[in-house]
């Protein structure tokens, strides 16, 4: 294996392992704070408070190994176009999502979260659609690339993901501001952060075991 393979391998290595590290942090935070319902609250929310450095750290951290990540695609699919660059949104994303801390939802019926909107809750909202908008996007690349390669299977999961996305993060939107499924918008956002990260978690694992040609121009 060349040295230029060696480190190929190692930047796809931090994208197959970004969506699990993260899910497992938010994942052990949340479960150790007597206070928090992972049900009805949204992950960002773990950013505040005392222990709120756990989160943020992870959305920062998470963000520079999926940013490692979108390097690998390029390297690995030097004829994709805009995959790689939108894994690399989707990363700086989640970098500013965790360094601006979140305003309390309204669904969570916390009198702290009912003093309207500030400077930095609107930032990190920006930037969580970025992410979610670049990890969509790259679904779509992904998918479109996988169909011209005649891998039905791989496209059509790539494809069913961002729509499962969109759903989701529709979904979650309204939980969280209190529009309807407020008493399950936390689930709703977990289960639609494992979907997404998870599909960038086997994409990077089938890239490193060479399973995706790069033979054929895409997106």
């Amino acid at each position: 294996m060349t040295t230029g393979r060696r480190l190929t391998n190692a930047l796809l290595l931090c994208g197959a392992v970004a969506g699990p590290l993260f899910v497992a942090v938010f994942s052990v935070d949340g479960a150790r704070r007597k206070a928090y319902d992972p049900i009805r609250e949204p992950v960002s929310a773990l950013a505040l408070g005392d222990g709120g450095w756990v989160q943020r750290t992870n959305f920062v951290g998470t963000g520079f190994l999926i940013l490692a990540c979108a390097t690998g695609l390029r390297r690995a699919l030097p004829d994709a176009r805009w995959a790689p660059r939108l894994v690399g949104l989707f990363g700086a994303g989640l970098v500013g999502a965790g360094a601006f801390v979140t305003d309390l939802p309204a669904s969570t019926g916390d009198p702290r979260g009912a003093t309207g909107p500030t400077i930095h809750g609107t930032l990190h909202q920006a930037f969580s659609a970025v992410a979610f908008g670049g990890l969509i996007g790259a679904c779509a690349a992904i998918a479109f690339r996988l169909a011209r390669t005649r891998d039905p299977a791989w496209a059509a999961y790539s494809a069913l993901t961002g729509v499962l996305l969109v759903g989701g993060v529709g979904m979650f939107g309204r939980a969280f501001s209190n529009e309807g499924f407020a008493a399950v918008g936390g689930m709703i956002q977990r289960l639609t952060v494992v979907i997404g990260w998870g599909w960038l978690s086997a994409l990077a694992v089938r890239l490193l075991r060479g399973d995706v040609s790069g033979d054929t121009p895409s997106r």
